[in-house]
């Protein structure tokens, strides 16, 4: 059976639950409940699993704190046996409008210091991710403050619509590939 590892991204911890930094983490809890999955403390993170049409859907949520993301995905990457181009590393991206979606099969780490250490662990660029708009909507000085900070009430009527769309980027990229997922999502 094929393996995919999905992870989201996100810093354990009441205090950011529900922050922008987060978003990673609140597509897999989505796609895990609707998959009927939970999600269970494991090494590194928490993981949830499931399979479909064939293929196995490992979702992980690092406890490594977001800066220190590349050795949970090393690590389950390692031990799942998981190539890299069948991981999708799901993250915030303040560089997009809220919402808006950009996957992509390489790249930089974009100022973002989840994937700066994904990238300096796995001494690579290339792996598939996805990009998720927080949008840029802060004033100098103020984006730690914005990025940990929790989505406003606009944003907050938009996310369940958002998280439907991603939860189908999910399943897209384990049953159609990365570059058929690519096409379809990419700007929506």
């Amino acid at each position: 059976m094929k393996k995919f590892l999905i992870v989201g991204l996100g810093n354990i911890g009441s205090e950011y639950v529900n922050t922008r930094h987060n978003i990673g983490f609140k597509i897999v809890d989505y796609v895990a409940s609707k998959h009927d999955v939970s999600f269970e403390t494991a090494k590194l993170g928490a993981v949830a699993e499931f399979s479909i049409k064939g293929r196995k859907l490992i979702l992980l949520k690092p406890n490594t704190y977001m800066n220190l993301s590349g050795k949970a995905v090393q690590y389950w990457m390692q031990k799942e046996n998981i190539a890299k181009e069948n991981v999708l590393v799901i993250t915030d991206d303040l560089n997009l409008a809220f919402g808006t979606i950009r996957i992509k099969s390489k790249g930089s780490d974009g100022g973002h210091n989840g994937l700066k250490n994904i990238q300096l662990i796995l001494n690579s660029t290339e792996y598939p991710r996805f990009r998720f708009g927080i949008s840029d909507a802060f004033k100098k000085g103020q984006q730690v403050d914005y990025v940990l900070g929790e989505w406003d009430e606009v944003e907050k009527e938009k996310l369940p619509e958002r998280f439907k769309l991603a939860k189908e980027i999910v399943e897209s990229f384990a049953l159609a590939g990365l570059n058929e997922t690519m096409n379809c999502y990419n700007g929506k």
